[in-house]
């Protein structure tokens, strides 16, 4: 039972990235699955997530409006498309796997994918 995070990258600001997450081991469609963050000397925080049972999208108001989160079950792959990137979105991304996606976070315990560096600097 794996996820795996992939996609980050340095980029400037204003800049673009596209993150993806891969399962393995189960199966991606009874699982809400999200994308938490962690910058240096901070807490790890939710970013955005999507439910396993109409698609239903939520995201932190520090990113809503920016970041796009989708899943394709037959690929079993979520991606999270970020654009108009800050030096604040600096940080470690991991996706994971619970079993509530809501509007507020992901709450419970789950399945945590190995995280991927996103730096964004001038």
């Amino acid at each position: 039972v794996q996820l795996q995070a992939f996609g980050g990258g340095s980029v400037q600001p204003g800049g673009s990235l596209q993150l993806s997450c891969a399962a393995s081991g189960f199966s991606l469609s009874h699982y809400a699955i999200g994308w938490f963050r962690q910058a240096p000397g901070k807490e790890r925080e939710w970013v955005s997530c999507i439910s396993d049972t109409d698609g239903t999208t939520y995201y932190s108001r520090s990113v809503k409006g920016r970041f796009t989160i989708s899943r394709d079950n037959a690929k079993k792959t979520v991606t999270l498309q970020m654009i108009g990137l800050r030096p604040e979105d600096t940080a470690i991304y991991y996706c994971a796997a619970r079993l509530r996606c809501t509007e507020t976070g992901m709450p419970g315990i789950g399945i945590w994918g190995q995280g991927t560096q996103v730096t964004v600097s001038s």
